[in-house]
């Protein structure tokens, strides 16, 4: 059974920095993309970054100003959201994702094949 598993969410003050770790299991890892979304209380869920299977190729949604940065590690079979500068409006639910490498785009929520449980994210003022 594939699994996705967020850890490292939680309780920041503005300005602070966290970093989202998600473990994959139950599948070949090096042959998905992985993505991160987030879901906002009282909104709907989107998408903020993917990474090629390989680690080559990051996309970021163009409203984020440079604040995340993904990264992956297939020998851990480990995607990393980072965040910097955090804001309130930065509070929400993290999701992890899995997209087969074949599929285009890759934060298309609709070509998600595997999804996290979640991990919330608090931010402060």
């Amino acid at each position: 059974e594939a699994r996705l598993v967020e850890s490292g969410g939680g309780s920041v003050q503005t300005g602070g920095s966290l970093t989202l770790s998600c473990v994959g299991s139950g599948f070949i890892f090096d042959d998905y993309k992985l993505g991160w979304f987030r879901q906002a209380p009282g909104k709907g869920r989107v998408p903020l970054s993917c990474i090629s299977s390989g680690g080559e190729d990051k996309y970021y949604e163009e409203s984020l100003e440079d604040r995340f940065t993904i990264s992956r590690d297939n020998s851990k079979n480990t995607v990393y959201l980072q965040i910097d500068k955090l804001k309130p409006e930065d509070t929400a639910v993290y999701y992890c994702a899995a997209v087969s490498r074949y599929k285009e785009p890759c934060y298309y929520d609709e070509f998600v094949d595997f999804w996290g449980q979640g991990a919330q994210v608090t931010v402060s003022s």
